[in-house]
């Protein structure tokens, strides 16, 4: 369970990490700036140019926090650093999308169109070419924040096993179901 907390977080060039004695992790880079919360039993120290974090005993409860925080804190360095991005095709006759500031529109075959609002850490950009399916590019520093954003969206219509329509993730494989058999 902690292997993954026992390996040294590697801060790399331009990356600013501090914690305060509220064992609050900032992280500050090109892209933007973190913070995390991290349990007081957890000890989180900067060396040089590595982030160590220690658990204070091998309980169940202690391992799970130690590798739970560790990648928090290099989930936090890599979207500082490169930042984060998913792509969602929607699939469907006249399904279509269109991003306006922080809005994202989308017909999806609904009586209606679905509008949502999305937090400012989030950019959207919605792309329609002729003779492809619709696609759109959720980019943020925040890979949770991102990932529940994304969740939502295809919550919204999501694949059907039959004829694959819905919302998917580009390169997401789906298990396709075979339609009824016709009887003699």
């Amino acid at each position: 369970m902690s292997r993954i907390g026992q390996l040294p977080v590697k801060i790399p060039d331009g990356i600013a990490v501090t914690i305060d004695k509220n064992n609050v992790v900032t992280v500050k880079g090109p892209l933007g700036e973190l913070s995390q919360e991290v349990n007081k039993e957890i000890v989180v120290e900067v060396r040089d140019h590595d982030i160590v974090i220690k658990r204070p005993s091998d309980q169940k409860h202690h391992k799970a926090l130690h590798g739970l925080y560790r990648s928090l804190i290099q989930n936090m360095i890599i979207g500082v650093y490169k930042g984060y991005e998913i792509q969602q095709e929607l699939v469907g006759v006249g399904f279509r999308a269109e991003a306006k500031g922080q809005r994202l529109e989308m017909s999806l075959g609904y009586s209606h169109d679905v509008i949502i609002e999305l937090p400012k850490e989030i950019k959207v950009e919605a792309k329609t070419e002729r003779r492809a399916n619709p696609i759109i590019t959720l980019k943020s520093i925040d890979k949770q924040l991102l990932g529940h954003v994304a969740a939502k969206i295809r919550s919204l219509r999501p694949p059907e096993p039959y004829k694959g329509k819905g919302i998917k993730f580009v390169g997401e494989q789906l298990r396709r179901k075979a339609g009824k058999a016709a009887s003699v």
